[in-house]
């Protein structure tokens, strides 16, 4: 059956703080990125701009971070209780990571999705949900492409096998809007496997705003509709402009990605020439690994957490972070298992790359990839143009 439209958003009226029926979970009282006047509400702790200061409410927040992590959160609300956030500051904060609670209004503010100004930006939400809910009326009021369809029915319930929140039917009902009105509004690509996986941080990410606790484990079903729709169109849009800077690797024969897969394998045999010698020896071609770390920009490889902090960094590093600084992401992951890849045949490797050793990866493990990458990033972006072509 067609997924039911989105109703028209309007501004959620929320009353006290509810548990949920888990009996775990607050469903928090706020509209996503609510500004009002010189104030904006993330998580529960208050930002606010008088003059040239801000504050901070909850001082267990700090007693948890390190000095340095603390200082730069401190930053960071600065930097957003600012009338007119400053982009080049926003940017050069977040890189190493954005805190959990602000992630969504930085998320947001990043993919330029709400304006720099904060009196624009409840405006420029609004108008943006009503646009999806139009969008959302007028798609499904038409038959459906069957073929598009046919896939997405496919890949959504098999979306984060095992995680309560893709398996519950609210979400699913939600992602199968995002991604069948995303495909026929890019008739060029359409749906591609792989899509699905990049809706789940936005999603994640954006749910966490209305909630006290995990949202992986919440059940959107006990959100007020309100903030679902909210969290829906969102995510949609935030989406669509990920997807804009990579549309090369989804269109057919998926160009983006074989060229990518070209520049890596050059890439490696400068880097690390023992290691792409071995890989030629035994037979191991890029496409039989790497293909799903640029389709799905390593979310196959990576939990969802580490993919959330992987991206706090990847918004700040421009419009064409996605293809360009993933390219050196890859490369860099690549290497980080160097040693053992050198110790294997043809079997043990492509065993071994398609099942990592990653499940106990936390954030630091994601900040010494970052780091990596953005060394070779610093080295070799400048040869990206000759790199993967015929010499």
């Amino acid at each position: 059956m067609p997924p039911t439209p989105v109703t028209p958003y309007t501004p959620p009226t929320f009353g006290p703080r509810t548990q949920d029926q888990t009996g775990t979970y607050t469903i928090s009282s706020r509209d996503s990125l609510t500004a009002n006047g010189n104030s904006l509400t993330a998580n529960g702790n208050s930002l606010t701009a008088n003059g040239n200061t801000a504050t901070i409410s909850g001082s267990d927040l700090h007693r948890s971070m390190s000095s340095r992590t603390s200082r730069r959160r401190e930053r960071l609300v600065r930097c957003l209780a600012k009338d007119d956030i400053d982009m080049a500051e926003l940017t050069q904060i977040s890189w190493q990571g954005i805190p959990a609670d602000l992630r969504p209004i930085v998320w947001q503010l990043l993919l330029t999705y709400l304006p720099l100004p904060s009196a624009q930006r409840l405006n420029k939400l609004h108008v943006k949900r009503q646009e999806y809910a139009s969008l959302s009326s007028l798609t499904f009021s038409k038959p459906l492409e069957q073929t598009i369809w046919h896939q997405i029915a496919i890949d959504v319930p098999r979306t984060r096998p095992g995680v309560p929140l893709w398996a519950d039917p609210a979400t699913q009902k939600c992602l199968e809007r995002i991604l069948y009105l995303w495909a026929v509004r890019h008739p060029a690509s359409g749906y591609v496997q792989g899509i699905n996986d990049l809706v789940t941080p936005f999603f994640q990410v954006f749910l966490s705003f209305y909630i006290d606790g995990d949202p992986s484990i919440f059940s959107p079903s006990n959100l007020p509709q309100s903030a679902l729709t909210a969290v829906e169109a969102d995510s949609f849009w935030c989406l669509s402009n990920l997807l804009d800077g990579i549309q090369m690797n989804y269109i057919h024969g998926q160009p983006g990605i074989v060229n990518a897969l070209s520049k890596m394998s050059e890439l490696v045999g400068r880097i690390d020439y023992k290691l792409s010698q071995h890989l030629e020896k035994e037979g191991v071609e890029y496409m039989q690994f790497a293909f799903r770390w640029m389709n799905c920009l390593l979310m196959r490889e990576l939990s969802v957490e580490n993919t959330i902090r992987m991206w706090d960094t990847y918004m700040c590093e421009g419009s064409q972070a996605f293809s360009q600084f993933h390219l050196f992401v890859c490369t860099a992951f690549l290497l980080t298992w160097s040693k053992q890849l050198l110790e294997m045949d043809f079997q043990g490797m492509i065993m071994f790359l398609q099942s990592l050793p990653t499940q106990d990866w936390s954030d630091r493990n994601i900040e010494e990839l970052m780091g990596k990458a953005w060394q070779l990033s610093n080295t070799w972006k400048d040869a990206q143009g000759h790199l993967g072509t015929p010499r």
